[in-house]
């Protein structure tokens, strides 16, 4: 892929109605970017039905939810919960009796981790085993899941599964001091992906984020070819991340994140989507924009390009209600602090020469620098204490706007989506909040 393929235009079709089932292959945690489409689906009239990850054991064995946590889950889904337990990865897997790959893990310190190796042959049957797990599970799901399609209706799989690091003490040391250490205390990206830990986790990666979308399609495979036998139609989404266009000089223009880990993960993601499209399957993976949410508040600066979809909000005819929302950022500045301020802040941010040289498509997702560093880590604290209270910022604000956005675009747009790859950025977002509140 050598340029974004975005979304330019509201979509407007639907072909999901009541009787129709909505599937999240993906336990809901919280508040994120899948309660969107889950609104939308209800909107619609359609069965929602869920999956879990379930649980683990004091033994680290996993089990399905008990009746407490299945009742507890159901509720906060709104629809009923296959409790066959979907946790994807590998890390906590072995051959019976034998160590799993965390375990191998548990002996590296923030000393020895760039020199400790692993025993990549016991590792390869330790992702075996995870593997014949997760499908053996899948098929369980999809089985109950037969039942409860109808010949003739429509179903929609949308795939929410990420991540993939072990639970491993040092690995917390080893992030702060990647993705939030400078000076000193700054640590190189490549320095973890050359070394065993690293490479590991990257394959934990693709399993997760990744693997599991082919697993999702190949596994729903009996059930595509039921309901489209019928006259029904499947659509597959999957949640994607490959840098945004956001305002910089007032011109839409392509920026990300950098050092995104899990980047290998999601262009491997877009290839499961890719794939399938040429095989007659409508797969459509949506990189979605920059948010901030519990678990990306490691990575210090991702935050960064949240700031211009106020700009977005404006430039694109958002009238009374665009200025509602930068008028609700200004009271979370502190006092002599105006908005215009921060915003002037990130956009110098965003025209330094520093930044600019990561702003190559090609070649992402890229390794951090000294100076990346420096300047994004930096620029980061620098906007944290521009805020009355550190726990009430504007990307608070900004971040529910894009999760209340990406929800219709995706749902909408995947009646008869453009393509298997898809860029959601701040224009089309702007364009959707806009037409939400301005009807």
């Amino acid at each position: 892929m050598n340029s974004p393929i975005s979304l330019r235009d509201l979509p407007t079709g639907n072909i999901f109605r009541a009787g129709d089932v909505f599937v999240l292959f993906g336990e809901l945690f919280g508040r994120g970017y899948a309660n969107g489409l889950i609104n939308e689906a209800k909107k619609s009239g359609m069965t929602v039905v869920g999956i879990t990850v379930g649980r683990r054991d004091e033994n680290n064995a996993l089990r399905a939810l008990t009746a407490d946590e299945l009742a507890e889950a159901e509720a906060n889904l709104g629809g009923r919960i296959i409790n066959v337990p979907l946790m994807a990865g590998f890390d906590l897997d072995a051959p019976a009796g034998e160590p799993t790959p965390t375990d191998l893990l548990s002996g590296m310190t923030l000393k020895s981790w760039q020199e400790d190796k692993l025993d990549w042959a016991h590792i390869e049957k330790c992702r075996e085993v995870g593997i014949k797990r997760f499908k053996d599970s899948v098929a369980r799901v999809m089985n109950e899941l037969d039942s409860l399609i109808p010949d003739g209706a429509n179903a929609f799989f949308a795939h929410t599964m990420a991540g993939g690091i072990p639970k491993v003490k040092v690995f917390l040391a080893i992030a702060n001091r990647i993705y939030k250490g400078r000076g000193e205390r700054f640590m190189s990206s490549r320095a973890l992906l050359d070394s065993d830990l690293g490479k590991l986790i990257l394959m934990n990666f693709d399993e997760v984020t990744a693997n599991t979308f082919q697993y999702l399609i190949e596994g729903s495979t009996a059930i595509r070819t039921r309901l489209e036998k019928a006259g029904g139609q499947v659509r597959y989404t999957a949640y994607g991340y490959h840098g945004t266009e956001i305002l910089i000089e007032n011109q839409y223009q392509w920026q990300t994140y950098s050092n995104y880990t899990q980047g290998l993960a999601k262009m491997r993601l877009e290839q499961v989507a890719v794939n399938a499209w040429k095989k007659g399957v409508v797969a459509t993976v949506y990189n979605c924009p920059e948010i901030r949410t519990n678990s990306s508040d490691i990575f210090a600066g991702v935050e960064l390009s949240l700031f211009p979809l106020l700009k977005a909000l404006k430039q694109e005819n958002g009238g009374a209600w665009a200025e509602a929302q930068w008028q609700a950022c200004r009271p979370l500045l502190q006092d002599g602090i105006t908005l215009e301020a921060l915003l002037q802040k990130i956009e110098d941010y965003n025209v330094n020469p520093v930044m600019k040289t990561f702003r190559n498509f090609s070649a992402w997702p890229m390794d951090n620098s000294e100076a990346l560093a420096e300047l994004m880590i930096g620029t980061s604290d620098d906007i944290i204490q521009m805020h009355t209270d550190r726990k009430e910022l504007v990307v608070g604000i900004l971040s529910a706007l894009v999760l209340e956005g990406t929800g219709p675009l995706m749902f909408y747009e995947t009646s008869k989506p453009a393509g298997p790859v898809l860029w959601l950025n701040h224009d089309i977002i702007a364009k959707q909040l806009n037409a939400m509140h301005n009807s």
